[in-house]
C-alpha cells in the first residue's frame, strides 16, 4: 500500500470498482435479454410477485359533451393554437 493513500480512500476506489462490475454485468444481462426477443415487462402482462393488476392502465371513458362545450372546447382550442 503506498503511503501516500489514505485506507478510506482505497476502500471507495475498491467499492466504485466493485459497483462497476455489477452494473457492467447487470447491463450485458439486459441488452443480451432484449436482443432475445423478450420484455422487461409488456402491455397486459401480470405483474411478478402474486399481483393479479395489469400493467394495460385505466380503461377509457367518454363523455358527451353539450354543444355549448363543445363550442366552448373549440374556443380554447382556438386560443391555443395560435402559442
Amino acid at each position: 500500500m503506498s503511503e501516500h493513500v489514505a485506507p478510506l480512500q482505497l476502500i471507495g476506489v475498491t467499492a466504485l470498482a466493485l459497483a462497476t462490475v455489477v452494473w457492467t454485468v447487470v447491463l450485458a444481462r439486459v441488452v443480451r435479454h432484449t436482443r432475445r426477443g423478450g420484455t422487461a415487462q409488456g402491455p397486459g402482462r401480470v405483474l411478478a410477485g402474486g399481483s393479479h393488476r395489469f400493467l394495460t392502465g385505466p380503461p377509457q371513458e367518454a363523455v358527451e359533451l353539450t354543444p355549448a362545450e363543445q363550442d366552448a372546447f373549440a374556443g380554447l382550442v382556438r386560443r391555443l393554437g395560435g402559442r
